[in-house]
C-alpha cells in the first residue's frame, strides 16, 4: 500500500483503470500420490524415533520398516493395474499403522523421561511435539488411502492432504488444464502495470466468487472504486456485474460475456474493446512475476512463509516497475 501511494504521489499510477486475474503459486512439494505420502510418513516418523533414541538411549525400541515401506511404494508405482496395486497398498497401510503405534510409544516415553538437564528436556519435548504433529498428518493420509483404495470411495479435493510437510497445500484446477498444488492468488493491476492488490485465497473457489471482493478491497485501499475494470472471462456473472456496478464502477469488461450484453457492461463497443485489449496486460505481469520473481513456486515452508514469499515477490516487482517509471 505504501508503494502504491508513492506511485500515485509521483503520478505513475492513478488507480482509475484496473485489470484483475488469478493464477496458482505452487508449494515446494513432490507430485503427490497415496503411496508416496505413506512412504513419507514412515520414513519421517522413523527418522524422528532415531533422533529420540540418540537422546534417550537403549530404552527406546522400535521396528525399522523403511526398507519394506519403500519396496511396497515401488511395487505400487510399477504395478500397472489397480488390481495389482491393492495387495501392496494393504501391506503399506499395515506397515504405516505399525510405525504409528511405535511412534506413539516413543512420544510417551519422551514425555516421561526423567532428566535434570534443562536443554535436553526442552529438546525431548520438541521431539515429542514433532512426532505428535506427523502422527496427526499420517492419520489423515491413512484415512484418505483407505477410503480411496480399500473402500473405492472418491475423496473430495478439500478433504485430501497432498503433503505431510506443507499440509496447507490446496489442489488448484483451472478449467481442463493441469492440476497445480499450492494456493490460488488473485491480482489487481493498474494501468502502470504496478500490482495494486493481491488476495491469497483459501481452497479453490471459482473466480466468479472473487470479482466483487477484489473491487471492494480496492475501495478500501484507495478510498474509492476505479472508474473502469477489466476481468478474465471466468469472473463473469450477472450478479457480479450488478454488484460491481453498484460500487460506482462506470465501465466493466469480462473477457467472456456469458450472456451479458456489452451495453450492460460498458458505455460503447469501443470502450469494451479497449478494456478487452487492456486486460491482456495482466497476463504479461503474471508471466514476469513467475519468470523473474519466482512466483511459480514458493520455496519457503509453512503457510505464513508462503504468504510472505508471495508478497515479497510482488513488492520486489513493484519496486522495479516504480523505479523504471521514475527513471523515464
Amino acid at each position: 500500500r505504501h508503494l502504491v501511494s508513492i506511485a500515485k504521489e509521483r503520478g505513475v499510477e492513478k488507480g482509475t483503470k484496473v485489470r484483475v486475474d488469478s493464477t496458482a503459486v505452487e508449494t515446494n512439494i513432490h507430485q503427490p500420490s497415496d503411496s508416496t505420502l505413506l512412504w513419507d510418513c514412515v520414513r519421517v516418523l522413523t527418522r524422528l524415533m532415531h533422533q529420540a533414541k540418540e537422546e534417550v538411549g537403549s530404552s527406546i525400541v522400535f521396528p525399522n520398516r523403511t526398507r519394506r515401506a519403500k519396496r511396497r511404494m515401488m511395487n505400487i508405482l510399477y504395478a500397472g493395474t489397480n488390481k495389482r496395486r491393492e495387495a501392496p497398498y494393504r501391506d503399506l497401510l499395515k506397515v504405516t499403522a505399525e510405525v504409528c503405534r511405535a511412534a506413539q510409544r516413543v512420544a510417551t516415553r519422551l514425555r516421561t523421561f526423567d532428566t535434570t538437564d534443562l536443554m535436553q528436556a526442552v529438546k525431548l519435548d520438541a521431539l515429542a511435539a514433532d512426532i505428535d504433529l506427523f502422527l496427526v498428518r499420517t492419520g489423515r493420509v491413512v484415512d484418505q488411502t483407505r477410503r480411496r483404495v480399500v473402500d473405492g470411495e472418491k475423496v473430495p479435493a478439500p478433504e485430501k492432504i497432498v503433503s505431510i510437510f506443507e499440509d496447507h497445500t490446496d489442489i488448484i484446477v483451472k478449467g481442463s488444464r493441469d492440476v497445480a498444488y499450492g494456493h490460488k492468488i488473485c491480482l489487481t493491476g493498474g494501468a502502470s502495470s504496478i500490482i495494486l492488490d493481491c488476495l491469497i485465497v483459501e481452497g479453490n473457489p471459482p473466480d466468479s466468487s472473487l470479482a466483487p471482493t477484489m473491487i471492494e478491497r480496492l475501495v478500501d485501499i484507495q478510498g474509492k472504486a476505479p472508474r473502469q475494470a477489466a476481468f478474465d472471462g471466468a469472473f463473469a456473472s450477472h450478479d457480479n456485474l450488478a454488484t460491481i456496478k453498484s460500487l460506482q464502477v462506470k465501465d466493466l469488461m469480462f473477457a467472456k460475456r456469458r450472456g451479458i450484453e456489452i451495453s450492460e457492461m460498458a458505455r460503447s463497443l469501443w470502450v469494451y474493446r479497449r478494456l478487452r485489449n487492456f486486460r491482456a496486460g495482466i497476463e504479461g505481469c503474471i508471466s514476469f512475476l513467475k519468470r523473474v520473481f519466482g512466483l511459480t513456486r514458493c520455496t519457503w515452508r509453512s503457510l505464513e512463509s508462503f504468504r510472505s514469499y508471495v508478497w515479497g515477490s510482488i513488492v520486489s516487482f513493484n519496486l522495479l516497475l516504480l523505479a523504471r517509471h521514475l527513471l523515464e
